[in-house]
């Protein structure tokens, strides 16, 4: 070890020999005083986040290009050799720490992270350390599947994402073309999807048996460290979605369907401007989309501007959509370094640009909070987070005006994102009940999983929808939704935090500069607090009852009238 380092300066994961040395000397070092339990605690941070972003490049050069054999056998070499090891090393750190004469010193100053280190003792079996590896392989065939779709439109190759694109067109024959031939695509993976989930679901069911719960959905919760509130106040949640968000879900969807004339309103009709005019495009290059960004950003805040520009001189973004990249889009932090990873999939519209604003939320958010001296404090819970992104999408669009300068088209984009985070609780509600389903009924098979689908679904899908012709669309549509097959239950914390940023976003049109304090703030704390305290910096509560909801949901029907 050096003055201030526990590994040295030029230290590369190659294998697991070259880890386990520091781990044996933190399991040797002496922890009964304040002193050695903050050199210990030292070392183990440096430790840990040294692994965390070995594994984000593995991670993040495998979505780059799923078809780079290289990087694939990086990325598995790692899941297969390594973690296992580095976890089970990990358990015997903690247990270290948990037994040691410092342990009541570590609670008084380190709440929170000694919160988690109970979690993490109380749920780890070894048993389960291979179980792992193997679902982390299994969950990035979604990815490589879904990203190898093909559609062919009038002779030209599309991506999924591109192809989704095209049903903004006005034409309505050619937009009824376009959704026929998507959704013929994903029937055609649906079988192999089923199939992919239900060995998920086999592993992940083990996973939780052995952990001593009767189904992952419980083990799961506990695993998420949901402290703050229960599985009841999640399906409460579902039924205050249900009763205060849907019936504004099927006004908006009526309207629809009146502006445009029609006699039935079909799933391909979504995407279309009502007034008939031409899709949003505010950029044609990734350079401009990444400029008209900066622009953005530094109207909000200049430093949240001078941290995305520093990410873009590092070559840290990667925006564009192409064959043989993964879908989707993703921050993912780099703490040792301090810095962020941007991954997205654009194709040249507006809502690449909001994806860009809600990016851009989780990198401030993991550059604000790295000051902490531990790895715990950062790795922020999906509520926080979330917040942090979705707050950061609906403040922007207060200056949206630099990469719309039209005011019709502003109003458009504005009544667009309003509209979209609004339909997207009904869609969080139904895929995390449908959640809920599957991890209650493991027994269950494709047909019965399907048939549950879509009695969910029908109670939070707007009603004025007409599915006639495409029903196989609506019973496989949960396969869209990349969480349930990569991240079990992570996405009811999307509507948490789509209406803490509503909340938010009140605040800022009110006070835009108290309202920015109190944001950055709360993304400086990082998971220093409980859920509650956190938001409650920010600004708001951390309540998600019926009265509430409907009070945020009377906001936006008002801010929708003005538009």
């Amino acid at each position: 070890m050096n003055n201030n380092s526990f590994l040295p300066s030029n230290f590369a994961i190659i294998n697991w020999s070259t880890l386990e040395p520091f781990f044996i000397q933190l399991e040797a070092m002496p922890l009964n005083f304040e002193d050695e339990m903050k050199l210990f605690l030292k070392c183990k941070t440096e430790l840990e986040m040294t692994i965390d972003e070995d594994q984000a490049w593995r991670y993040i050069r495998f979505n780059v290009n799923t078809r780079d054999e290289e990087a694939k056998k990086a990325f598995e070499y790692f899941i297969d050799e390594v973690e296992p090891k580095v976890e089970s090393w990990f358990n015997r750190i903690d247990r270290k720490l948990a037994e040691s004469n410092a342990i009541k010193i570590f609670e008084q100053h380190h709440t929170i992270p000694a919160r988690l280190l109970k979690k993490n003792i109380e749920i780890f079996r070894e048993e389960n350390l291979q179980i792992f590896a193997e679902l982390q392989k299994e969950e990035q065939e979604f990815g490589a599947i879904i990203s190898e779709i093909v559609i062919t439109i009038n002779e030209k190759q599309y991506t999924l994402q591109q192809a989704a694109e095209q049903l903004q067109d006005n034409d309505r024959t050619f937009r009824e073309l376009v959704y026929r031939k998507i959704f013929e695509k994903r029937v055609e993976k649906s079988e192999v999807l089923n199939e992919l989930l239900s060995n998920l679901l086999r592993k992940r069911y083990k996973i939780a048996i052995n952990a001593g719960y009767k189904n992952f959905r419980d083990y799961q919760h506990f695993n998420l460290g949901r402290f703050d509130y229960t599985v009841d106040d999640i399906q409460s949640f579902h039924n205050a979605i249900a009763n205060e968000v849907n019936p504004i879900v099927d006004d908006i969807m009526q309207a629809r369907k009146d502006a445009l004339g029609l006699d039935k309103l079909k799933p391909w009709d979504l995407q279309v401007d009502v007034e008939g005019k031409k899709p949003l495009r505010p950029f044609t290059s990734i350079e401009i989309l990444k400029q008209k960004a900066v622009e953005c950003f530094m109207a909000v805040n200049p430093d949240f501007a001078d941290i995305f520009s520093g990410l873009d001189k590092e070559n840290l973004l990667d925006l564009d959509s192409r064959f043989g990249k993964a879908p989707g889009g993703f921050n993912y932090p780099l703490h040792k370094s301090n810095r962020s990873f941007i991954f997205m999939n654009a194709t040249g519209s507006m809502n690449d640009f909001e994806t860009l604003m809600h990016e851009g939320g989780h990198a401030f958010h993991a550059y604000y909070y790295n000051h902490w001296p531990l790895i715990d404090y950062m790795n922020t819970p999906s509520e926080i987070a979330e917040l942090a992104s979705m707050s950061m999408e609906l403040i922007s669009m207060e200056h949206w005006d630099v990469v719309l300068p039209d005011s019709t088209e502003l109003k458009r984009a504005k009544r667009k994102q309003l509209e979209g985070s609004i339909i997207v609780l009904s869609w969080i509600a139904a895929v995390d009940k449908f959640q809920h389903w599957l991890y209650k009924n493991p027994e269950h098979s494709h047909h019965e999983r399907n048939l549950a689908w879509t009695n969910i679904y029908k109670g939070f899908s707007s009603h004025t929808i007409d599915w006639e012709g495409a029903e196989e669309a609506f019973v496989f549509a949960w396969q869209r939704q990349l969480h349930i097959f990569e991240m079990p239950f992570y996405y009811i914390e999307y509507a948490f935090a789509q209406l803490g940023a509503i909340a938010i976003w009140k605040n800022y049109r009110q006070n835009p500069k108290e309202t920015l304090d109190k944001y950055i703030k709360m993304m400086k704390l990082g998971y220093s607090k409980p859920l509650p305290e956190l938001y409650k910096e920010a600004g708001i509560e951390f309540t998600f009852t019926s009265e509430y909801v409907a009070e945020l949901m009377r906001f936006v029907r008002k801010e929708l009238k003005g538009l």
